[in-house]
């Protein structure tokens, strides 16, 4: 299935809410403007970096509203969906009435099934619907080769995404997957994916989503053309100077690939706001840290040679 924008660098824009936790559309939509500015191929709205989880279901249909009105067609706009089956099953046919170019599938809510149950999981969300359809692979929703392969039997399902973080699995599904349907879609969706992201490549799954986009989209789409070019020094250099530091600085506490990003992206002067619980904010001195390491990540970029 042939889907426009998908083979660029794709950025999930962050829900912006105000101090008092409201849902701040004004910020959401200078957000979403910016992220077009900078050059994603595609955004994901209501997504993990979005903040899915934290979001009703009247705030979840605003923000697809919003970004679509923002986009004006100038990149495919794709929405979240998940939770629970009946909640994913809603959320797949508001995002079909709402316009959206696609969905991501979120896996099921808290509980989980054998493989059988995970596709019929899939299947019971999309229902009837016809729009495109891409199945987050990660806990607690993983499947296995042969469960994966079924996947393609639905007509509206277009690609996995792997945010489970196994290489040996992933690689027996995109082998199973691609000898009988060449087509289907494969993306990197694990936290900071440039960090995964030429292990990722080399069994075949180039596509990736970059959280950092949402602060840093100068170094984002600096990684991006490098690992295209298997400019292996770039990428060494801004893993290096940035991404691995980032990366020890969000292990520290559960929810830092959300939690960080929003202080990044408050630090570059872009209204994010804070984060919803059970998320939680840095101390000041972990935003000092940050505030360094974003610092340091630009500085590595500003050294590399423009034409390499």
């Amino acid at each position: 299935m042939a889907l426009p924008g998908l083979d660029g660098l794709l950025a999930f824009p962050l829900t912006p809410f105000t101090e008092d936790l409201a849902l701040n559309l004004d910020g959401f939509r200078e957000n979403v403007d910016g992220h077009v500015a900078a050059g994603a191929g595609a955004l994901f709205v209501a997504c993990g970096t979005g903040e899915f989880s934290s979001l009703a279901p009247d705030e979840h249909a605003a923000v697809l509203r919003t970004a679509r009105e923002v986009v004006a067609g100038r990149v495919p706009v794709w929405v979240g969906a998940g939770g629970g089956a009946a909640a994913a099953r809603l959320g797949v046919a508001a995002a079909e009435a709402g316009g959206a170019d696609g969905v991501l599938l979120m896996p099921p809510y808290l509980v989980s099934g054998p493989p059988g149950g995970l596709l019929d999981y899939v299947r019971f969300a999309i229902g009837d619907t016809s729009i495109p359809v891409i199945v987050y692979h990660r806990s607690p929703g993983v499947f296995t080769a042969a469960t994966a392969l079924s996947l393609v039997d639905i007509p509206s399902v277009a690609g996995l995404k792997d945010g489970f973080g196994d290489v040996d699995l992933m690689t027996r599904i995109v082998t199973t997957i691609r000898a009988a349907s060449p087509d289907f879609l494969f993306f990197n969706g694990l936290p900071t994916a440039e960090v995964s992201a030429r292990a990722y490549s080399a069994i075949g799954v180039a596509r990736y989503s970059s959280a950092v986009h949402c602060f840093a989209p100068e170094i984002a789409h600096r990684f991006h053309r490098a690992l295209g070019e298997n400019d292996h020094a770039v990428m060494d250099a801004l893993l290096e100077g940035f991404y691995l530091p980032l990366v020890a600085l969000r292990d520290e506490t559960p929810g830092f690939a959300v939690s960080l990003v929003k202080a990044a992206a408050r630090l570059r002067g872009t209204k994010a706001g804070p984060v919803r619980p059970p998320l939680a904010e840095p101390s000041p001195a972990q935003l000092d840290r940050l505030a360094n390491i974003v610092d340091h990540g630009l500085t590595v970029l500003g050294g590399l040679d423009p034409h390499r």
